[in-house]
């Protein structure tokens, strides 16, 4: 997990997938961190993401970085904690000028039955569970 963590952090910017009835919906994220140890996401429950999870929870996410990438399939939980919200906001403080942990708005997700592959056109790609 910590090597999937790094390599969307060192990212900066990666691509979320959900579903919304039958058609796919994908768009750049930032958030990506570790608490409890688990790897959280953060999004805003008034957003149609939010919204799109909590009717299917399955998503992926892409992100690419010089001449490899990863790709990871989950069921994104949410974890309604103030200290998972809080947690997630310390490591984001910009974010901190629109969200807060004691909102009704802030919403974390960690990664659950989680399968990573980074992969590259040079070799074999390496899968990562957790």
């Amino acid at each position: 997990m910590q090597e999937v963590y790094d390599y969307l952090k060192k990212c900066g910017t990666y691509f979320l997938a959900t579903e919304e009835g039958d058609q796919p919906r994908v768009r750049p994220f930032g958030t990506i961190d570790i608490f409890d140890g688990k790897l959280y996401i953060q999004t805003g429950k008034s957003k149609d993401v939010s919204k799109q999870i909590l009717s299917n929870p399955k998503i992926e996410i892409c992100a690419f970085l010089g001449d490899n990438w990863i790709r990871i399939q989950a069921i994104a939980v949410e974890d309604d904690r103030v200290e998972a919200k809080q947690h997630m906001l310390d490591a984001y403080p910009s974010l901190q000028a629109r969200y807060s942990a004691n909102d009704d708005n802030t919403q974390v997700l960690y990664l659950k039955d989680a399968v990573a592959t980074i992969a590259s056109f040079a070799g074999e790609p390496k899968v990562i569970k957790f």
